[in-house]
């Protein structure tokens, strides 16, 4: 059960739950109404399909782990290759929670009558992150790995969390859309940069193990500078009121920016320290994300 743990990947909950309570804090800034019982019934369809995915890509990912090459960020730490006897649990328990998840899904839209297309939704994330790994499709194996996150971290969990307070989905945050996909997709490359030469070895195709670790710190660090100018540049050109201060984001996003612009200087090709350099990008961003959804609570307290 220990080792089973520590393919459920626990640390990487953190962000997802901020991103997803982001969500619903952007929807009570709107008008919706808070409720704590609603919202923790809403995250548990989002939990375990999280999870599952966790233990579906150590799974299907199994041939480029190695023992004991797990980091903080990355990786299985090659505990199916250690204990194969867990393989096919580690497949159950994917399926297991993918069905929990979705079961869950079905239970939130009866409870609180939502209409029958939220199920869809929650389908529609659920093999978003089978395809990441799982065959045939595998988008990690053919490039579009990447993409798939972005569009999981960035649309789907936000929206998740917006639709279970608002009770739909409408325009009115969409403009988050784009710094939420721009740290979504850093995420994604901060956790390839560890494992780029056990990527190549199995034929993965991700970004940086196609172009390597220095394009993998530059492409971060432009990112995240595009990220906090678009906090500070959109509301010169939005004439519609924004219920909070998009420049507060602006100045707590030089956080992950700061390891960003030090990592694309550096833009070291040397494991261990890439590794350093892209766990702090990644602790940052989870200290960020933290930070917002504080000021959201603090302005929707107001």
């Amino acid at each position: 059960m220990i080792k089973l743990v520590r393919v459920a990947r626990l640390q990487f909950l953190i962000v997802s739950l901020a991103i997803f309570v982001f969500g619903d804090l952007w929807a009570v800034l709107l008008g919706a109404k808070f409720s704590a019982i609603r919202l923790f019934f809403g995250y548990l369809v989002i939990l375990p399909a999280q999870l599952s995915v966790h233990f579906s890509n150590d799974y299907f990912d199994v041939t480029s782990d190695k023992p004991d090459g797990g980091t903080l960020i990355s990786g299985g730490g090659g505990v199916l290759i250690e204990h194969p006897e867990l393989r096919k649990p580690a497949l159950w328990i994917a399926i297991t929670l993918t069905l929990v998840s979705i079961g869950v899904g079905i239970a939130f839209m009866w409870t609180y009558s939502y209409p029958f297309w939220m199920i869809g939704f929650v389908l529609l994330g659920n093999l978003a992150g089978w395809s990441y790994s799982a065959p045939p499709i595998s988008l990690s194996q053919r490039g579009w790995g990447e993409l798939c996150y972005t569009f999981i971290s960035g649309l789907l969990i936000p929206g998740m969390g917006y639709l279970v307070t608002r009770g739909a989905l409408d325009l009115n945050g969409v403009f988050f859309a784009i710094p939420l996909t721009l740290y979504g997709l850093v995420s994604i490359l901060s956790v390839e940069i560890p494992d780029m030469e056990d990527d190549r070895v199995s034929s993965k195709k991700t970004w940086v193990a196609q172009k390597g670790r220095k394009f993998g710190f530059t492409l971060i660090g432009w990112l995240l500078l595009a990220a906090t100018t678009y906090f500070f540049i959109f509301p010169i050109f939005n004439k519609h009121h924004i219920p909070l201060d998009l420049r507060v984001l602006g100045f707590l996003s030089f956080l992950p920016l700061g390891a960003g612009i030090f990592g694309m200087v550096k833009r070291t090709n040397t494991r261990e320290p890439a590794t350093r350099i892209a766990t702090w990008i990644v602790i940052l961003l989870a200290v960020f994300s933290i930070l917002v959804d504080s000021y959201l609570l603090w302005m929707a307290g107001h």
